[in-house]
């Protein structure tokens, strides 16, 4: 791909999450290997992944003053001013995550000549949640020129006009989880990484292990992260007399560093894409729990007692013998941390950060005619 080619990424923000932090991993491999790249974000909020200074960010949020009254001409000044931003900036391509954003990205740039990309990044029925939205998803997406999907089984939401557009392509991880496995004693602590809100389902989590935890008095549960459901789970914890086994410290901005030696990875949630923590986990040869959770992406990455162990959604009693496995056959939890280290033949920098070049290069070359 032409290394003056210019990329413009759309997304609601940079806040603290799997979808944005993938999209900040790809504007900084682009902006590092000399592409334009510009950042289209409609809020800027506290709390955000760092953006490489190399990249350009935009706002397309309409400001106070320009706000009025009316809900529909609101909505027709933010279309008006992204339509304005593609105009002014000129991209090669877009590319864009999640929800509305995917077909404001289609709606504004029609008929300026710059393919768009659109990425559902979960479970597209609840990403498209209502009656309106999921018929607008399935049919507008056969405008735009690429589609990028989480998992096969996310393919089964679009009729075939999609389908035939759409691909699967790997999450890029940060280099900082791509390290040699500890191979040493690991210290007697179950870890979560995530949001802690409703959908993360940390409080299934925190009673499968109160369920354990008389039978393995020396482990602690920790659970890093900032959310909504972080007051009632403390409050939770507390009600339960576990302060001093169940901690939740908030985010680390050392997440490698804080799960690396803990004997296992637990992600509880009730739905996910392809979670970037569960890879990360897997790379370092963590021994990984996960719910099988839709769209498919844990099912895609583990294999039940091969490379991690996996349980039914909101199942508290799978959980439960999950972790009794792991905690009291410490043999058998190095071998599945072992398998799943071997993640990182299909997660290499290269591979992955190189198929979405390929790809929007491909999309690029084709809307120039050659």
């Amino acid at each position: 791909m032409n290394r003056q080619i210019h990329i413009a990424m759309l997304i609601g923000s940079l806040t603290r999450g799997g979808a944005e932090r993938v999209m900040v991993n790809l504007a900084d491999d682009f902006a590092k290997k000399g592409y334009l790249v510009t950042m289209v974000t409609q809020y800027q909020k506290e709390n955000e992944y760092p953006l490489n200074p190399a990249v350009k960010r935009v706002i397309s949020d309409i400001t106070p003053e320009e706000t009025g009254s009316s809900r529909v001409l609101n909505f027709v000044r933010r279309f008006t001013k992204l339509r304005g931003i593609w105009k002014k900036e000129r991209p090669d391509v877009i590319l864009s995550f999640i929800g509305k954003n995917n077909m404001m990205a289609i709606l504004t740039s029609r008929f300026l000549g710059i393919p768009v990309a659109v990425s559902v990044r979960a479970e597209p029925g609840e990403e498209y949640y209502t009656s309106w939205m999921r018929f607008a998803a399935r049919h507008l997406f056969a405008r735009a020129e690429g589609v990028i999907l989480q998992t096969r089984r996310c393919f089964d939401f679009f009729p075939e006009k999609v389908r035939k557009k759409a691909v699967i392509l790997r999450n890029p991880v940060s280099n900082t989880f791509f390290r040699e496995r500890y191979e040493g004693e690991r210290e007697p602590v179950i870890v979560a990484v995530g949001r802690v809100d409703e959908n993360k389902n940390h409080i299934l989590l925190i009673k499968a292990f109160a369920d354990v935890a008389e039978k393995f008095p020396q482990y602690r549960l920790v659970i890093y992260g900032e959310g909504e459901c972080r007051g009632k789970l403390l409050d939770f914890v507390k009600a339960q007399g576990l302060q001093e086994r169940v901690f939740l410290p908030g985010e680390t901005g050392q997440v490698a560093e804080a799960i690396f030696k803990a004997r296992a990875f637990v992600l509880c949630s009730n739905s996910e894409g392809v979670p970037n923590t569960l890879i990360e986990a897997m790379l370092m040869g963590l021994t990984v729990i996960s719910t099988d959770c839709p769209c498919g992406g844990p099912g895609e990455l583990i294999g039940h007692g091969v490379n991690g162990l996996l349980t039914p959604v909101g199942d508290q009693e799978k959980l439960r013998e999950a972790l009794e496995q792991v905690m009291g056959d410490p043999e058998m939890a190095d071998a599945l941390g072992k398998e799943a280290a071997r993640i990182r033949e299909d997660y290499g920098t290269e591979t992955v950060y190189g198929s979405w070049e390929r790809y929007l290069g491909g999309l690029v070359r084709k809307g120039r005619g050659h």
